[in-house]
């Protein structure tokens, strides 16, 4: 990188537009805000977004998976979620979802056996059983995602094409963005901003506190970049791999030498389609080097690899070919808020409660067995910054925490309850910090479908089911955290084997 400095000229931007709430990234966290905003009575939403198409990660990386919803037999993570598999379950091949019906089953083996084959579907500590849990269809999804914004069309302006690239602060106030187009660069502003660029592209330039990457041995610490498989049946090879494990495992690594990337193979509501995730580790997605090794590595030696799978398993492989490569690398963590509350592994272990919570969300943790954990309003306002929130894998999490809340799921429940938040503090004159938490609460838990803990609107039974369950803490790790923590409630991950 050159050290020389280049000094922009003054210049005057035209004011592309005036509006009261900007959302600035349309994955699942800025698309769950628009929508939810506007459902909550806010007209007039402007959604920016820099590929030609909503869903982020899930449509534009081919992260598929909608995983952990439920913990037992109670679907924790509705809301907007919940609408995008009922919306997709309605299209041919849209998306492939274990039953509401089927939540928390233990008793039949052959169920488990078959979801056990759609990862993030069968979990559990003590005994397995059904979890709430989802494979989409990309295409279809984009689709939905822009029919969603359109039935509310006299709230939210798309601009597509678009990328916000600075916040205009007065003081620590944030008053609109700067944003580059075919057009050039122009402004909007706004009287609400939601970063939801998933790498705190605005954040980091408020003058607010942010965190850097993850440790490296954390998940959020790797890149991807997903590419789709066809010409093979995901469920044969399913099949093949549960009677021969050492020919797939040894199938599994021979395929990660020759590509360079370990990778493994999903669903996706075609049988004859797989995704293939893969771990590019130590990978920043925030740098340009970052990114582009991540690219051209990650599509080098898919040749090879495809051809060695036809010859070396040709009973499942025999026709396999490269469908086609994600069009957007696959992120899993960079830059994080700092905020006025920031999540850690106390919130799993000590059933820490919120009176701003606006989400109650099971996760992949496996610390408290996937029970669900509240989490505040404060970790999406960034410390000492005031008219900006930052819902999605960016939220306020330490480096450890982060990991159990940064996937799709998350990133819609903070995305939903931020634009609800947003909503209720422009209609009322207020700051976020400021809003009427229990309007907030109650539209989400009342209007929005989303269960919230001690809420009227939530059935007493998500609680009960929570404490009959011990919110997971039996489980050998969250014994032993708990114990070395003692009476201090604070765990630092590291003081026991994990």
């Amino acid at each position: 990188m050159s050290a020389k400095t280049y000094i922009e000229p003054q210049t005057t931007l035209t004011v592309y537009d005036e509006c009261d709430l900007l959302v600035v990234g349309g994955g699942a966290a800025g698309h769950s805000a628009a929508v939810a905003a506007a459902r909550a009575g806010c007209r007039n939403i402007i959604l920016m977004e820099r590929y030609g198409y909503c869903g982020g990660d899930v449509t534009g990386s081919y992260v598929l998976m909608l995983p952990c919803l439920s913990w037992y037999n109670k679907n924790y993570v509705r809301g907007l979620q919940h609408e995008w598999i009922e919306r997709l379950s309605k299209v041919p091949n849209g998306v492939i979802a274990s039953s509401l019906e089927d939540m928390g089953r233990e008793d039949d083996a052959a169920l488990i056996q078959h979801w056990k084959r759609f990862p993030g579907t069968v979990y559990g500590y003590t005994k397995e059983r059904v979890n709430r849990a989802a494979q989409v269809e990309p295409q279809q999804l984009k689709i939905e995602m822009d029919r969603m914004l359109l039935e509310h069309s006299d709230s939210i302006r798309i601009l597509y094409h678009s990328w916000g690239t600075k916040p205009i602060m007065e003081g620590d106030t944030c008053t609109g963005v700067i944003f580059e187009s075919k057009e050039g660069r122009k402004a909007i502003l706004a009287k609400q901003v939601i970063d939801a660029t998933g790498d705190l592209d605005l954040c980091r330039q408020t003058g607010g506190p942010t965190s850097s990457l993850a440790s490296s041995n954390a998940r959020s610490a790797h890149t991807a970049l997903v590419y789709r498989i066809g010409g093979f049946s995901f469920q044969k090879y399913c099949e093949w791999n549960d009677a021969h494990p050492a020919a797939a495992a040894s199938l599994k690594a021979n395929y990660g030498r020759i590509t360079g990337i370990k990778a493994l193979f999903f669903p996706t509501p075609y049988d004859n389609i797989s995704w293939a995730n893969n771990w590019h580790a130590n990978r920043d997605c925030s740098t340009i080097e970052g990114c582009t090794k991540t690219e051209i590595e990650g599509r080098l030696h898919l040749r090879e690899g495809i051809a060695y799978l036809r010859e070396a398993c040709p009973y499942v492989f025999s026709d396999a070919y490269l469908v086609d490569v994600a069009p957007q690398m696959g992120v899993r963590g960079s830059h994080r808020l700092v905020g006025d509350y920031t999540m850690t592994y106390d919130d799993f272990l000590f059933k820490r409660q919120h009176d701003d919570v606006i989400a109650w969300h099971s996760t992949m943790c496996a610390l408290n067995d996937r029970a669900p954990v509240e989490i505040p309003l404060r970790a999406l306002l960034q410390k000492g910054i005031n008219n900006i929130s930052a819902p999605g894998r960016h939220m306020s999490a330490d480096k450890m925490a982060i990991d159990s809340l940064n996937l799709i799921p998350q990133c819609v429940g903070t995305g939903q309850a931020a634009g609800v938040a947003a909503a209720v503090a422009i209609a009322e004159g207020t700051t976020l910090r400021d809003v009427n938490i229990r309007k907030v609460q109650d539209i989400l838990a009342g209007e929005q479908d989303v269960p919230l803990p001690r809420n009227a609107h939530t059935d007493i039974s998500y609680t009960e089911c929570a404490e009959e369950h011990q919110y997971g803490l039996y489980t050998k790790a969250a014994q032993e955290a708990i114990a070395a923590a003692g009476k201090v409630e604070h765990f630092e991950w590291g003081a026991i084997e994990h």
